[in-house]
């Protein structure tokens, strides 16, 4: 049974790569591709494609996050494997909860790469080891973890965002804000917004741009 996919990336030298690796597998197909997360929330649904490897940052547009959660709430849709060069735990934990059967980064090898595929065809898990091992590393330390929303919070702050701004975008009142960053400042064992940046970007939880 032939594989066919649909490859969402903003860069076409990465979509041209791309194509190159999985075409020389003989039971993939690349169907399409979408040069922004809301060409490929379309195609996915009208291009009968099996998976749809989706890269998380697409300039201005739609995050790749929102695309795979718009994809995966259709009925029969296809399986969304992220390809990114992002391991955050922010990132990772966005994709997972949208729904991605799979999280990779893109300087995976090849077979790797088609194993990944193959394996979110069939519709089971497929994570790059390291991002497997830090979803297992917040299972072991919960108390310790950041949650979603806090990790959300946080990464606006690093965008430069004012808590009235974060309120705004996250829909939240500006004292749930500052709850959240204070539960941050208690996990992280800062003080200050930008200490908690620091920390949280040099530990992976957040991108830092």
């Amino acid at each position: 049974m032939t594989i066919r996919l649909l490859l969402a990336d903003d860069h076409p030298v990465v979509r041209a790569g791309l194509r190159a690796v999985l075409e020389a597998e003989p039971d993939f197909s690349v169907a399409a591709e979408a040069a922004t997360a809301e060409r490929a929330v379309e195609l996915a649904a009208s291009a009968g494609v099996d998976v749809v490897l989706m890269d998380l940052q697409f300039g201005s547009g739609m995050h790749g996050s929102a695309a795979t959660a718009l994809i995966t709430a259709r009925p029969t849709a296809p399986r969304v494997l992220v390809l990114t060069t992002y391991d955050t735990d922010a990132d990772i934990l966005a994709a997972v909860e949208a729904g991605a059967s799979g999280y990779l980064l893109k300087d995976a090898p090849p077979e790797e790469l088609a194993a990944a595929v193959r394996t979110a065809a069939a519709g089971q898990s497929a994570l790059a080891p390291a991002v497997a091992l830090r979803l297992m590393d917040r299972m072991r330390t919960p108390a310790q973890a950041l949650t979603k929303r806090e990790l959300e919070v946080l990464q606006l702050v690093a965008d430069g965002l004012s808590n009235q701004q974060i309120s705004k975008k996250l829909f939240l009142s500006q004292a749930t804000v500052k709850s959240h960053l204070v539960h941050v400042y208690a996990k992280l064992g800062v003080d200050s917004r930008t200490a908690a940046v620091a920390a949280a970007a040099g530990r992976r939880l957040i991108r830092t741009r």
